[in-house]
């Protein structure tokens, strides 16, 4: 009887050969996605590529798919890498995927579309998240390839307009299976490390493939976390990827991203001199006004010294004047009281007023005479107050003098 092999040692042994079938185990795959699931406990992709003739089952383990930059979607064109053998328990030709990307513009374009609208609706795009960026940093974080001419450019622009900024580089690969997961590093590292103040990611143009790396969802996510200003400027004007939309700042080059992040030192210079010259102006225009308004008080406070001057002379002279009234009434009222009692006693000495009493006058030959010294026989003449009287004298008889009387 001849020998026979199990069934496990058949597939066994068909996919030893096929792992000694060198083309097999580097290959790139071009086919549609379909059948495609996502294993909800161990996160392992299964799906089918297909083209128009043929088919063959993929499958592509947690730890390479967590990696891809895009969600594959039924109906999608894609390219898988990876190497094709047998799954020994069930004898199933598959092809073991260790990375795929989408392929033609359609595939491309879905992909794109698809993250958009998952992280649009998440809000990741919101203008309300956009943060400022500080207007003299300090220090800049560039996460780029060293040897690209991103880097280059960056270091000759921001030298030429503020060279006292400091730059970190984070080198990274910007394209190729390891460049998600470069740049995921280089943006995590960057945004621990306390002295940038912003995280500049950017490199120079190439091809849709080329730049499909910044579509990634994680490099998306890792920026919206950053806590620092995150500027993304990839490729050219044309170019625009999901990093774009995520970032604080778009920029359509890295010289454009260059000169956003820091100001020109020959601008600010002269919007310094300006400013001086502005304050300056100032300065002087207030000091002017301040010399105005002291002026215009010392004037005031002079007027207001000069006004309280007169007033007190007005008050004195007032009362001056109330007391030259006071005396003049005084001294009026005391001429009065003077000529009143000198009128009296010029009255009570004025002869006709003792005539009009009832007295005379004895004149003889026009002499004033005392009766005493008259004789009998005399001619006299007796002047009354109102009337004269011519008479004789008969006799002249001596009369005993009377306290308060008057001689006839």
């Amino acid at each position: 009887m001849a020998d026979f092999i199990n069934v496990t040692a058949l597939n066994r042994m068909a996919r030893d050969v096929l792992a000694q079938c060198e083309p097999l185990t580097n290959l790139i795959v071009c086919g549609e996605l379909s059948g495609f699931t996502r294993h909800y406990k161990s996160g392992h992709l299964y799906f089918t590529l297909k083209d128009e003739n043929a088919s063959v089952k993929g499958v592509m383990f947690r730890s390479q798919a967590r990696l891809l930059n895009f969600e594959p979607q039924n109906g999608m064109l894609v390219l898988a890498y990876g190497h094709a053998t047998i799954y020994e328990r069930d004898g199933a030709f598959q092809l073991y995927v260790d990375y795929m990307r989408p392929f033609g513009a359609g595939a491309v374009q879905m992909a794109f579309d698809a993250l958009y609208k998952k992280l649009e609706l998440e809000g990741l795009f919101a203008p309300e998240r956009k943060r400022p960026l500080p207007v003299m940093p300090r220090c800049i974080g560039v996460v780029t390839s060293k040897t690209g001419a991103a880097w280059q450019d960056v270091q000759n622009v921001i030298g030429r307009r503020w060279p006292m900024v400091n730059l970190l580089l984070a080198p990274v690969t910007v394209q190729g299976v390891e460049a998600e997961q470069s740049i995921l590093a280089g943006i995590r590292v960057l945004d621990r490390d306390p002295r940038p103040e912003i995280i500049l990611v950017t490199r120079g143009g190439g091809s849709k493939e080329d730049l499909w790396v910044f579509n990634s969802e994680r490099i998306a996510r890792a920026a919206a976390a950053c806590r620092k200003p995150v500027v993304s400027a990839v490729g050219h004007e044309i170019d625009t990827t999901i990093l774009d939309y995520v970032a604080d700042l778009r920029a359509p080059t890295p010289s454009a991203a260059a000169e956003l992040c820091v100001p020109d030192c020959t601008e600010f210079l002269q919007k310094i001199s300006v400013l001086q010259e502005n304050i300056q102006k100032n300065i002087q225009n207030r000091l002017q006004i301040c010399y105005n308004k002291f002026t215009m008080a010392a004037v005031r406070q002079g007027l207001q010294s000069q006004h309280r001057t007169l007033d007190r002379r007005a008050e004195e002279l007032a009362r001056i004047e109330t007391s030259v009234l006071v005396a003049q009434k005084h001294q009026v009222l005391q001429a009065e009281q003077a000529l009143q009692s000198a009128a009296a006693l010029a009255a009570s000495l004025n002869p006709y007023e003792v005539l009009a009493r009832g007295y005379a006058i004895v004149q003889k030959k026009g002499q004033v005479q005392t009766v005493e010294h008259l004789k009998s026989g005399d001619s006299i003449t007796l002047q009354g107050a109102y009337a004269e009287a011519d008479c004789l004298v008969q006799a002249v008889r001596n009369t005993p003098k009377k306290l308060g009387s008057d001689a006839q």
